[in-house]
C-alpha cells in the first residue's frame, strides 16, 4: 500500500464530499472486466484488495479518502498485429493485382485487431491515490502523468466534476535544485542525496546523470557554472524518507525507512482492514509532513494555475462575449 512515486494536484474549488457520499458515488461506476470486443476498461475497486464489503470503494482515515481504480487492457503484440496484417494485405494483392493503398491498410489492422481481441490476453493494473480535503490535495500513486490523468478523467467522469490541476510552486523546482546543489545547502530538515540529473539550458536533449556522486564535488561546480541546471535530485528527509524530486514537482522512487515503518507497529492490527488503514494513517501523515517542508523551501503554492473547469468556462464565456459583439455590429 505504501506509495512509490506521487504526483501532486490542488483543488481549485473545496472538496466537500464526504467519504461516505464518495463511496456511493464510486460505487455507482465499479470496474468490469473487458468484454470479448473491448480492448480497455477502467473503474473502481476496493483499496483493499477484496473487501469491499468492508471497507467500500473510498476507504477513509482520519481526514484522508483513499480510492483505487482498476485498469484492465487486452495485450496485442504489434508483432503478431504485423503478421497477420502482412498476410492479408499480400493476400489481396496477390489476387487483385494491386497495391493496397494506405486507407485500407488501415481498415484491415482495424479487422485483424477485433478478430485477435476475443482471444488476446489481459493486463490488470492498479491505480491508488488518496483525497487530502483539509489540505487541497489529491496525491496519485504514480511515476506518469498520463496514468495520473486518466484516474482524474475517471473520477471527473464518476462524480461529473473534479476541479484540480498540478501542484505549482511560485519558485520553480529547477531553480531551487540548481540553488541548493551549487551552495551544497539543500532545504531545512532534509539533506542532499548523491544522484542528480542535470541539463543544458541552451541546448536541448543533453542532459549527464550523476550517480553515486559527491554533489559538492568540482566536477559538479563546473557543470553548474558551464550553464548546466539540476533538473532531477536525490533527497532525504530526515524524518526518514528518501525521494527523487523533478523538475515537474514529481516525487518518484519514494522510500520509507525502518523508522517510519516501525510507527506502524505501536497498534496490533486485528485484521487485514485494521492493517491497511494503520499503514495508510502512518503514510499520509508522514508525506503531508514531507510535501508541506518541499512547499516551504519552494516559496509556497502557486494559486494561479486555472483549472481544466476555469478554462473551459472562461473559453464559453469569451465565446458568448464575441458572440454579443458580433450580434451588436450587425
Amino acid at each position: 500500500m505504501w506509495f512509490k512515486n506521487i504526483r501532486i494536484y490542488r483543488f481549485t474549488k473545496p472538496f466537500t464530499l464526504t467519504a461516505e457520499e464518495l463511496d456511493q458515488a464510486l460505487s455507482a461506476a465499479p470496474f468490469v472486466p473487458c468484454a470479448s470486443q473491448d480492448q480497455k476498461r477502467i473503474g473502481w475497486v476496493s483499496p483493499i484488495t477484496g473487501h469491499v464489503e468492508q471497507s467500500g470503494f473510498a476507504h477513509a482515515s482520519q481526514s484522508y479518502i483513499m480510492v483505487c481504480a482498476k485498469r484492465q487492457e487486452k495485450v496485442l503484440p504489434a508483432a503478431v498485429v504485423n503478421e497477420l496484417l502482412a498476410e492479408k494485405v499480400g493476400t489481396i494483392e496477390d489476387a487483385e493485382a494491386r497495391k493496397v493503398g494506405r486507407k485500407q491498410r488501415l481498415q484491415l489492422k482495424d479487422e485483424v485487431m477485433m478478430d485477435l481481441l476475443p482471444r488476446a490476453f489481459t493486463r490488470s493494473q492498479l491505480q491508488y491515490a488518496y483525497i487530502d480535503p483539509e489540505q487541497g490535495y489529491l496525491i496519485v500513486d504514480t511515476a506518469s502523468a498520463t496514468r495520473a490523468e486518466e484516474l482524474i478523467n475517471t473520477l471527473r467522469d464518476t462524480l461529473g466534476t473534479m476541479a484540480v490541476v498540478p501542484l505549482s510552486t511560485l519558485q520553480a523546482p529547477v531553480n531551487a535544485m540548481t540553488s541548493w546543489v551549487t551552495s551544497t545547502l539543500a532545504p531545512e530538515n532534509t539533506v542532499l542525496g548523491e544522484e542528480c540529473e542535470l541539463a543544458d539550458a541552451k541546448e536541448a536533449g543533453s542532459v549527464i546523470r550523476c550517480k553515486q556522486q559527491d554533489l559538492s564535488s568540482t566536477e559538479i561546480a563546473n557543470l553548474l557554472a558551464s550553464g548546466m541546471l539540476v533538473t532531477k535530485l536525490a533527497l532525504h528527509w530526515m524524518e526518514g524518507i528518501n525521494f527523487m524530486l523533478d523538475d515537474q514537482l514529481s516525487i518518484k522512487r519514494l522510500r520509507f525507512e525502518d523508522k517510519v515503518h516501525e510507527k506502524t507497529d505501536t497498534t496490533e492490527a486485528q485484521s487485514v482492514v485494521e492493517q491497511f488503514d494503520i499503514e495508510f494513517s502512518v503514510m499520509t501523515i508522514e508525506l503531508e509532513a514531507l510535501i508541506s517542508n518541499l512547499l516551504k523551501a519552494l516559496g509556497g503554492v502557486n494559486t494561479k494555475t486555472a483549472s481544466v473547469e476555469e478554462i473551459v468556462a472562461k473559453a464559453s464565456r469569451d465565446e458568448a462575449n464575441n458572440t454579443k459583439v458580433e450580434e451588436v455590429s450587425f
